[in-house]
């Protein structure tokens, strides 16, 4: 175990829980949540807001005299729930895909994303000494996080002492200067379209084989993979690499196009809807790998907790420092018993919607939240180790969705057979709304989790106290999930999603894509129409036990090597645009660190340790200001997108330049963002040497 000495700071006597604090987080919150839902619903894709809330928390509350670090922290833990808990995008819009509900009922949907979210928390409180206080995971954006907060708390600190600043302020401008420049990036690609954000040059292998050689140019992924290391990003190109150069070759030179089918349309439809699959087996497997060698380490930490909550002498309290203490037992079990009764309640007026006999009624409602939270466990251990692995943006949630809706599909479809629910159409349309239900708690559980052990590693290095974190997201779990129904039904009544329009009279071709809910709606119906292909999957879990075994190996004999299983399923299962920045990263960040140490040992004799970290410290504030710059650009457009469509604009209110201008922004693209990598490796450089003795 490793001693809670290695917290960075302390400050035991400032105020965390505020109520202005708590304020200002809510609206972020509501503000946020709208943004993801519409940017989530017509693309796929969300943002992590706890970095933009650290930054817009610190702007505000720097007005007010006494605020401070740890309020601060209180806010863009709250916040962050917005960033996460609009997953629920990914499955909830399948229920008006199928035609059961017409819209979201308030109630229900609340419960569902609030209880799912709350048992997101307490799931992750026994991971919290495994997974953050005794663990090497790189938590890119909760570092980066601590960072910022660190270096604006300093800065106000030393200025009201009236004590030089000019260090202090060297860090600061190493955050802004990465911030500016993401946010420009981000500004001409994703607002102005003048630059591309990502692009794929398209590769024939003889006559039939098709892949691709993908690149995205992401700041903040670039800045992410620079902190996560050279070990993920490596498993990450393996995953990338089986998928693009075996997977989608092979299946396209075996398998037959639809007629009129590009090339190019016909291996991304391969890989979206095949080879995705394999990834998501493999991510089934390595998570339960990962639950497997956590189970020591969480086991003695839930004993740590209630021995300490037990015990009632003052000498042993006082050893308990302030940044290890979570939630007590008695707390625990309070929310848990209030998630429970709110999750009777919503499963009670779901399934007694459907009008089947008692006995049946009953049975589902008790497994169904029992698989919910069986299920939702699993996922929220898998999830925080992902999130730690590669940090929140990336981390697959909608892979975690398909194990969720496949083992839902399964209990559904063994308790239906047995009680003939199968037999009419309307018993079928059921068995699959409910599979989606109880997926829908599960990516609850699933999106909370992946953020939450993200925060208190942010905490856990500003000594922030864990249990005041936990409270502050499950109020912004609650509060989230006050704001996404009435949102949801807003973009529906505009839009409409991809097979469910709520008036005839509106153009399909504007619906929103909803592209996870139609994968995951497709999947349950194929589960109960005997129709899904199992193989991918299968083959998947085959890969997924070979990076174990090859990670075994690697690391038993090396304390260098190693290939984790969960980055592998990843770099299969995700977009390589997104996985490529993060390569690039991390290579680049281990060539630096390489030449760093090999430069101070003949600079700087006897201080090669020091300069090296010195220089690494700018490379990671640097890295921060990236992640911080294309958060906050990506919360502005989505602002704006949200604003202009709601009024009848355009959906790219920003755009300078129509579609025939692509080429030019994939070059203009390429080339700034090689620069990028140049400007980033003599940012780090700038550092000076302590002279040789």
């Amino acid at each position: 175990m490793k001693p809670q000495s290695n917290v960075t700071v302390s400050y035991p006597n400032l105020p965390e829980l505020t109520f202005r604090g708590m304020f200002l987080g809510m609206l972020i919150t509501v503000i946020f949540t709208a943004s993801n839902v519409y940017l989530g619903l017509k693309v796929g894709l969300t943002f992590s807001s706890s970095i933009p809330a650290a930054v817009i928390s610190m702007a505000i509350l720097r007005f007010f005299q006494n605020s401070n670090i740890l309020e601060n922290n209180m806010v863009q833990t709250q916040a962050s729930a917005a960033g996460t808990l609009s997953a629920i995008i990914f499955i909830l819009p399948g229920l008006l895909m199928l035609g059961y509900w017409q819209g979201f009922p308030f109630w229900q949907t609340l419960l569902l994303c609030a209880c799912g979210g709350s048992l997101g928390v307490l799931f992750t409180i026994p991971l919290r000494r495994a997974m953050v206080v005794n663990s090497d995971l790189p938590y890119p954006e909760g570092r980066a996080a601590a960072e910022i907060l660190k270096v604006g708390s300093e800065i106000r600190r030393e200025e009201a002492a009236g004590e030089d600043t000019s260090k202090t302020e060297t860090g600061m401008k190493d955050i802004v200067g990465g911030t500016v420049l993401a946010a420009l990036f981000s500004l001409c690609s994703n607002g102005f379209h003048v630059l591309s954000s990502e692009f794929s040059y398209w590769i024939h292998l003889g006559k039939t084989a098709t892949t691709q050689l993908p690149m995205g140019f992401s700041m903040a992924l670039l800045g992410a993979g620079y902190l996560i290391g050279i070990t993920s990003g490596i498993a990450i190109l393996v995953g990338t690499l089986f998928a693009w150069v075996v997977c989608v070759p092979y299946l396209t030179s075996v398998l037959t196009p639809a007629d009129g089918q590009t090339a190019a349309a016909f291996a991304q439809s391969i890989w979206a809807q095949k080879v995705r699959f394999i990834g998501a087996g493999c991510i089934g497997i390595a998570a339960i790998w990962t639950l497997i060698r956590l189970a020591k380490p969480v086991i003695d930490g839930i004993k740590m907790s209630i021995n300490a909550f037990r015990s009632n002498d003052t000498d042993e309290k006082k050893l308990l420092h302030h940044t290890d203490i979570d939630m007590s037992p008695k707390s625990i079990a309070i929310v848990f018993v209030a998630v429970l009764l709110g999750l009777i309640v919503t499963f009670y007026s779901f399934v007694g919607a459907a009008g089947l006999p008692t006995t049946v009624t009953v049975i589902y409602i008790v497994v169904g939240i029992l698989v919910a939270m069986l299920m939702g466990f699993f996922v929220a251990a898998a999830c925080g180790y992902m999130a730690g692995l590669i940090g929140t943006s990336a981390s697959p949630i909608s892979g975690i969705g398909i194990l969720g809706i496949i083992v839902s599909s399964l209990v559904v479809l063994a308790i239906g057979s047995s009680f003939g629910v199968f037999d009419t159409p309307e018993g079928t349309q059921f068995a699959t709304a409910l599979a989606i239900f109880i997926t829908s708690v599960i990516v609850s559980v699933a999106a909370i989790s992946n953020d939450n052990l993200q925060d208190l590693k942010t905490g856990y290095i500003v000594g922030a106290t864990p249990w005041k974190q936990q409270v502050a997201l499950i109020l912004g779990s609650v509060i989230g999930a006050v704001a996404i129904a009435p949102v949801l039904n807003l973009l529906y009544q505009a839009y409409g999603f991809t097979g469910a329009l709520p008036r005839a009279s509106m153009d399909p071709t504007q619906a929103l894509a909803a592209p996870q809910a139609t994968l995951m709606t497709t999947i349950a119906q194929g589960i109960f129409s005997a129709s899904l292909d199992w193989n991918y999957i299968i083959f998947g879990v085959g890969v997924g036990i070979v990076a174990i075994i090859v990670d075994l190996l690697l690391t038993k004999n090396s304390k260098a090597l190693a290939l984790p299983p969960l980055a592998v399923g990843m770099g299969i299962y995700l977009p390589p645009t997104l996985e490529i920045p993060l390569v690039i990263g991390s290579v680049m960040g281990w060539l630096v660190h390489q030449h760093l140490k090999s430069r101070a040992a003949k600079r700087s004799p006897g201080h090669e340790d020091e300069d090296v970290e010195a220089c690494n410290h700018r490379g990671v504030l640097f890295a921060s200001g990236l992640i911080v710059g294309e958060s906050l650009m990506g919360v502005i457009i989505a602002l704006l997108i949200v604003v202009s469509v709601t009024s009848g604009g355009s959906e790219n209110p920003l755009a300078l330049v129509g579609k025939d201008f692509q080429n030019t922004a994939d070059m203009l693209g390429l080339v700034c963002f090689v620069g990028m990598i140049i400007i980033f490796v003599r940012h780090v450089f700038i550092t000076k040497f302590t002279p040789g003795k």
